[in-house]
């Protein structure tokens, strides 16, 4: 049984549901260790997922683990956080801990940080893959817009969302049609329709210091290029980011042409049986962009 206090450097902490917290308390654990989330963003996770909070005696928040199912036997891990002063001193094992004990027999997967791998790996967690966080000011594209023969690029809209779900599990491995309905509610999305059939889409949403790309699913690389090619024209000259573990190829560079250079790297880890990854399989779609780190 994992104890619901600790105290570390004579601070007492107890755990309490992440609904519990202020949501400009949760944005300052995230703004102390340099993290981009606005508080709307706290908001938007706090909505689709769930979490626990370590708090001290005067209420204040310390550290923070959130988690996000998709369906009983899966979920991702993310937004685990412990200010400066209580990391490398159990507080974040002590987090997940927690966050264990409500994903009983589900399988895991997370983005983490270089400070936190040891972390995870001394939970269990195995290294899947290197996932690129690219961004900057946008640049106007200068390859011509996408526009074929007998091929619909169009804006998509909650009654494109079956098609979408569709297409996102078998790149995903994992059913996230709620987490969808939720993303696109905030988003501006994309797709390509060949024969009345989507074959690649994607999302662009506020996040961070401006907007977010993702996540993006597609069967090539052209089509890739071309849901998000109208997202970078149209955030031209601001600050724009997407999340890829694709670092070769015509698609990433297409993401370098367009301002979005590589600023830091995380790792995928996974707990658990899961899916072969769509990128090992190429009769499969795949997730070139992902939703963001804590949803995959």
């Amino acid at each position: 049984m994992t104890s619901r206090s600790l105290v570390i450097d004579s601070i007492q902490m107890t755990i309490a549901d992440i609904t519990e917290a202020e949501v400009d308390q949760l944005h300052a654990l995230s703004i102390g260790v340099g993290w981009p989330h606005r508080a709307e963003d706290w908001q938007f996770l706090r909505h689709v997922g769930k979490g626990v909070v370590a708090m001290d005696n005067i209420g204040r928040v310390l550290g923070s683990a959130m988690w996000f199912p998709h369906g009983n036997k899966f979920a991702t891990i993310g937004m685990v956080i412990t200010s400066p002063r209580l990391q490398a001193n159990g507080t974040a094992h002590w987090l997940m801990r927690h966050a264990f004990t409500h994903l009983d027999g589900c399988n895991l997967r997370l983005n983490a940080t270089r400070a936190a791998r040891r972390l995870y790996r001394s939970l269990g967690f195995v290294t899947e893959k290197t996932v690129y966080q690219c961004q900057g000011e946008a640049i106007e594209p200068r390859t011509s817009p996408f526009a074929p023969d007998n091929i619909i690029l169009r804006e998509i809209c909650q009654g494109d969302l079956p098609s979408l779900g569709k297409l996102d599990q078998a790149a995903y491995g994992a059913d996230r049609t709620p987490l969808l309905s939720e993303l696109l509610s905030h988003s501006k999305g994309l797709g390509i329709f060949r024969n009345d059939r989507m074959e690649a889409f994607s999302l662009c949403r506020p996040f961070g210091r401006g907007h977010l790309i993702g996540p993006v699913v597609a069967n090539s690389d052209g089509d890739a290029i071309a849901v998000i090619r109208p997202h970078v024209a149209q955030h031209a000259g601001r600050f724009l980011r997407l999340d890829t573990s694709q670092n070769n190829g015509p698609f990433s560079k297409f993401v370098d042409r367009s301002g979005l250079s590589v600023f830091d790297t995380v790792t995928t880890m996974r707990l658990g049986e899961l899916p072969v990854p769509a990128e090992a399989r190429d009769d499969l779609p795949k997730i070139y962009a992902l939703a963001s780190h804590a949803l995959g």
